[in-house]
């Protein structure tokens, strides 16, 4: 057994994940968590995630027989503050993790390939890869793993190094040795993430997604809330907040040697905001080819680029942009996300 999960996570640096570990494919010990949680509607619109509840609350569910989830990460951002840009126009910040290659497909072709090794090297086994494609609870199994330990803001943070991590997993039938788990609690007293939130969304342990710009800005469908209109600051595409101020992403000597995968490079870490508003799809397609932004359509990135121009001109006021924002709050050719927002912002503005 030892040397099957040895050989195992030799084969997993083979493929290049920065991290490997092996978690038994016993339920989750955060059931009752994670139910009252959905019950209590933080899920926003997130239907998925209530679906097959039971499945994703016990992987074993997953694959008849699974006895082991392997799990790996990759790391996707070096550690440090972020490079704002003080730019008129003004532009829009999208989250490290969209700023390079798509996850989905860097993590899951390199899974593929690695099910497939496996699958030569244990033709009696079976072997079935997630990464977003299954209903798994992908922190916990990794903490469960050895890969790092949650923390406050619920994000995975690799020992010795930063939260900027991504997760993906193989259940198997194959019986593993589990690979041991760093003992303890990350945070401390620590309460950084929770106090720098810009719609306090955090509470030890937990995240309200209905209230986190990660969901507002990509994942909500309709408009904002007007009580996270401000708090959104200048970010087009997600939050990084609860991440940079975390003292784990500090840099150090050794954090600074940790290897990030060359598919994660940044292509563009924001873009002109007026230049969003004037986009058409392909020009978001173009602008997210490859990139985990093609997760927003076209009209909820108008309607985020509005959002930051908004908050941008009440500390710097600008006729000719507004003159821009009240054209498209009136050209019936955009969609009515885009143009309700638009007269939002005016009213915001004091242009009504």
């Amino acid at each position: 057994m030892a040397d099957a999960t040895d050989d195992i996570l030799a084969i997993a640096r083979r493929h290049e994940f920065a991290l490997a570990g092996v978690s038994d494919a016993a339920p989750s010990a955060y059931g009752d968590h994670v139910r009252r949680w959905i019950a209590a509607g933080k899920h926003g619109s997130l239907d998925w995630l209530a679906d097959e509840l039971d499945v994703r609350l016990d992987p074993a569910r997953l694959l008849s027989g699974a006895r082991s989830v392997i799990c790996v990460a990759d790391r996707y951002a070096p550690p440090g503050p972020d490079r704002r840009v003080d730019a008129w126009p003004p532009r829009g910040r999208i989250a490290r993790y969209a700023r390079g290659g798509d996850y989905h497909t860097v993590i899951r072709d390199r899974l593929r390939r690695f099910a497939a090794t496996l699958r030569e090297r244990y033709p009696e086994e079976e072997f079935r890869i997630a990464c977003d494609l299954l209903p798994l609870l992908e922190r916990e199994l990794a903490a469960r793993a050895g890969l790092g330990r949650i923390g406050k803001h619920t994000l995975l943070i690799e020992d010795g190094g930063t939260s900027y991590v991504l997760l993906g997993e193989i259940v198997t039938t194959l019986a593993l040795r589990t690979t041991p788990r760093a003992p303890g609690d990350p945070c401390g007293g620590c309460t950084r993430c929770i106090d720098a939130c810009p719609t306090q969304a955090i509470t030890p342990y937990s995240v309200d997604a209905s209230r986190c710009l990660s969901y507002t800005t990509i994942e909500h469908r309709g408009a904002i809330p007007a009580e996270f209109l401000e708090p959104t600051g200048d970010w087009l595409f997600g939050c990084d907040v609860c991440q940079e101020v975390c003292p784990h992403t500090a840099p150090t000597r050794r954090k600074r040697s940790l290897s990030v995968l060359q598919a994660y490079a940044p292509r563009a870490a924001d873009f002109d905001l007026l230049d969003v508003l004037g986009w058409t799809n392909d020009d978001r397609l173009g602008a997210s080819m490859r990139s985990a932004l093609r997760r927003a359509r076209l009209d909820m990135l108008k309607r985020n680029a509005l959002v930051c121009l908004g908050n941008a001109l009440r500390a710097r006021p600008d006729a000719e942009i507004l003159r821009r924002i009240a054209a498209i709050a009136a050209d019936v050719a955009e969609p009515e996300l885009v143009r309700d927002e638009a007269t939002r912002t005016l009213a915001r503005l004091g242009h009504a």
